[in-house]
């Protein structure tokens, strides 16, 4: 028996309209024709990226200091530098600024629900 590692993350989300909207308004995510209830899935082109409602139990609102603590996302993107303006010029609250690293451009952003996302463009 082998564990191949992650090939699917899913974000337990507030809202789930307002986060889909969010990923694919800023990030350009598209979705994927097929999705589980309660849950919408993007049609991404390495490990399987979603937003989710909460399971039942979960109160996001309840987590401290926020969902996702601890926890570190990141996300390739082909020029990490044209993303990050994009979110900067739209209000979208950047917790990171860009940095040259061993990753390539790398910036770390705040989505609605409060998880901490990273972008890079090394992949």
């Amino acid at each position: 028996m082998t564990v191949t590692g992650p090939d699917f993350i899913a974000l337990q989300v507030r809202d789930l309209e307002k986060a889909a909207a969010f990923y694919e308004t800023q990030l350009g995510l598209e979705r994927a024709p097929v999705a589980p209830p309660h849950a919408v899935v993007f049609a991404t082109g390495t490990v399987a990226f979603a937003v989710r409602e909460p399971l039942p139990g979960v109160d996001l609102d309840a987590v401290t200091p926020h969902p996702g603590a601890g926890v570190v996302l990141w996300m390739g993107a082909d020029d990490a530098q044209a993303v990050h303006d994009k979110l900067q010029a739209n209000g979208v609250p950047i917790a990171v600024p860009p940095f040259d690293g061993p990753f390539g451009r790398t910036f770390t952003f705040t989505d609605p629900d409060g998880y901490a996302v990273t972008i890079h463009d090394r992949t």
